[in-house]
Order: C-alpha cells, then structure tokens, then sequence
C-alpha cells in the first residue's frame, strides 16, 4: 500500500503531462492560442499576487479568473467541440470502414456525373499487384482523393486528361498514365475505344479494378481479371467495388455468442 502511494504523484505528473500535451498540440497555431497564453498570464499574476499578499488584487484576480474560464467556454465552443470530437470512443476499424464508404460514394458521384457529361475517363483502383510500374512513367500526384479533383483531371480542357488515373486507397498516384493494350477482341465491340482495351488490357496483368467511362455512350464499364461489364449502375458499381476492397466479416466468439466483425479498410 505504501509503495502504491508512492508512485501516485508520479501517475499524477504523466497524466497530468499528456493533457497538457494534446490541448497544446491541438491549440498550437490556432486563434485559441493567445488566450491559452492569456490565461497562463493571468496565472502567474495570481501567483505573484498570493506570493505577495495583496488582498485586493487578488480578489480582482479571482473574480477575472472566472470571467476568463466562462468566455472560453462561450467564444471557442467550436474548438472545444472538434477537440472533443477526436476522443471519440468508437475504434479505428469504425473510422476506417467509414473513410472507405466516403471514398466510395465519393468515387461513384464522380464517375456517373462524367458518365452523365459524357466526358470519357479511366480509373485504376490498385489492389495488391503494385502499378509503380506504369505509374513512375506518368505524372505524379500523390494527392488525396476529391471527386473535384477527378472531375477536373477527366476535364477536356486540362493536359492530363488523356490517360489513366491510378488509384492507391484513397491517394491519387498519377494521372496521364499510359496502360497496355489488350489483344482480346471477343470481348470488345466496333463502339469501345482506346480506353476500353487499355482498361482490358491492365486488367489482364494485374489484380486491379478498373473503370471506364464511355465519352460516345455515356456508359460505365468495369474490368478486371480479363473481363469487361459494361453498363454497370450505380449501386451495382458500389457493390463491386465493395467486395473486392473491403476484406470479408469474419465471426468473433464473444462471452454472448458469435458476432459479425468487419476488417479494416487496408487497401
């Protein structure tokens, strides 16, 4: 008993050491700064005024003390709601699956809005065969992904729109990427361009996922593994896309039975 009592002070200068540490790292260089830097002023002045006895000013003090604490509360609600807001109880799988499903709805608004413009585009989504290779050939963006960002390098107006756009998660690796072509012609009609075999083609060497956007149809169509779907809609397009990127549930004992657990987003 005595050693614990001994090792609580310590417990008490760690514990007390990362709050202070992440209300610094999340307030530095914002506007609630200078009132952290305020407030510490005002009590070192505290400090003094006790150190010093001088009854007056310390009630002053005191009383612009608790001014201080309710003005912080009212004029940075907002921070102190986004601070809280990271404590978040829920676990890094439940972030993760939901990054993935807004990457995915992103992605599909994106594609079906150029399908709807009839502005052609293909996308690689990169699974576990590496695209370095045809990637160090293009342009590097190693950007993360918007749907603005998609649209706008599918854009005819724009120097990287003819090519590919390659996909890792969700970080934009390069755009105006030139892809192999594919020999296989039962699968491709008089109407499928450039873009399909290519799509076709990439496919039949790597375990990708690859979307294209008809320009002359309008029409989505998904390759991989050597096949082509094409007029894929749109929740069609999310369920593929789901299947091959989020990893199976897989069933977990717990003490009340057996319970459905998803893998993490990992691609």
């Amino acid at each position: 008993m005595n050693m614990f009592q001994l090792l609580i002070p310590g417990l008490e200068i760690i514990i007390i050491a990362v709050m202070f540490y992440y209300l610094l790292s999340f307030f530095w260089n914002t506007r609630a700064m200078d009132l952290i830097l305020g407030l510490g002023a005002l009590l070192l002045v505290l400090a003094a005024v006790n150190w010093l006895k001088l009854p007056v000013l310390q009630r002053m003090v005191f009383y612009m003390g608790n001014v201080a604490v309710i003005a912080l509360l009212i004029i940075f609600q907002p921070e102190l709601r986004l601070a809280l807001a990271r404590l978040s109880v829920k676990g890094k799988k439940f972030r993760e699956i939901t990054e993935f499903d807004c990457f995915l709805d992103n992605l599909t608004q994106s594609v079906y809005r150029l399908a709807e413009k009839r502005i052609g585009a293909l996308v690689v989504l990169e699974n576990q065969d590496s695209l370095d290779e045809f990637a160090n050939k293009a342009v590097r963006l190693n950007a993360e992904f918007t749907s603005e960002l998609i649209e706008s390098l599918f854009s005819t107006t724009t120097p990287l729109h003819d090519g590919a756009v390659i996909l890792r998660g969700n970080t934009v690796v390069s755009a105006a990427t030139i892809l192999p072509l594919s020999d296989e012609s039962a699968q491709l009609s008089k109407s499928m361009g450039t873009r399909h075999r290519a799509g076709l083609g990439i496919s039949e060497m790597t375990d990708a996922l690859i979307i294209v956007v008809s320009e002359e149809s309008g029409r989505v169509s998904i390759a991989r593994e050597g096949i082509i779907t094409r007029g894929v809609k749109p929740d069609r397009f999310k369920g593929i896309v789901r299947s091959i990127f989020t990893p199976p549930k897989i069933n977990v004992p717990t003490r009340y039975g057996i319970v459905d657990k998803v893998k993490q987003w990992t691609t």
